[in-house]
């Protein structure tokens, strides 16, 4: 696939950079600067840039949710920013064909994967956040969360799905679900733990995330999406 021009993405980002380098950088994936020593990859762009997301997405939050405290407005957060949301709006941004990565990487199916995509979204906005500041960052990040988060109200877009997984099965199976870790990646500044959902010993849903908790939630989701789809097939036969 042949790589986009960043000309072309700083005019779909709404910035053009004083430093084209911290976008080139933003956009470089670990495997390609590996095989550029010279070169530096995404990652502590991402570190920033993950901090200055959750400031911004706080601060749209308690404008719009006044009445909710801090337990709701946190876990409210953890779903907006989760690693699927962030990679549906990476993919209409087209990052993946923008990112520079190894051969190797992008035969794996590099470009679509949702953790190189929500990875770099977070990196962009470090990136931003550096060349002009917190307020280019924030008009960024308000742009696309102002079209997340229109015409819903926080029971409709914020959902718990452990909340959700636990009613379905106590409800249909008579048990709870339970939560096992199957490992942690990457440093200690930027853990990514997987977390998988079981009910007995069969496994519904495995998860992602930088905490337990947005592990569990992503595992809880992907267990929720499978027993409403289980029974949607059933319906049909």
């Amino acid at each position: 696939m042949a790589i986009a021009s960043d000309a072309e993405l700083q005019l779909a980002i709404g910035h053009e950079f004083n430093d084209p380098a911290l976008l080139r950088q933003a956009l470089t994936h670990s495997s390609y600067a590996n095989e550029d020593p010279g070169g530096d990859d995404y990652e502590r762009l991402e570190f920033l840039g993950d901090a200055v997301l959750e400031l911004i997405v706080s601060h749209m939050l308690l404008d719009r949710f006044p009445e909710c405290r801090e337990g709701e407005l946190s876990q409210m957060r953890a779903s907006a920013v989760n690693r699927r949301t962030l990679a549906a709006i990476g993919r209409r941004l087209r990052l993946g064909e923008h990112t520079r990565m190894s051969h190797g990487e992008e035969k794996t199916g590099g470009r679509d994967k949702d953790t190189i995509l929500a990875d770099v979204f977070e990196a962009v906005i470090g990136s931003l956040y550096l060349d002009a500041g917190l307020g280019a960052a924030a008009a960024f990040i308000e742009r696309w969360f102002d079209l997340l988060f229109e015409g819903y109200d926080r029971r409709i877009l914020f959902t718990d799905y452990k909340t959700r997984l636990q009613e379905t099965t106590q409800a249909r199976f008579g048990a709870a679900p339970t939560y096992r870790v199957l490992g942690a990646t990457g440093p200690d500044h930027d853990k990514r733990f997987t977390i998988e959902a079981s009910l007995g010993s069969k496994i519904f849903g495995v998860g992602q995330g930088r905490s337990k908790k947005d592990a569990e939630q992503e595992a809880a989701k992907a267990a929720f999406e499978k027993i409403s789809q289980d029974e949607k097939e059933a319906e049909k036969r």
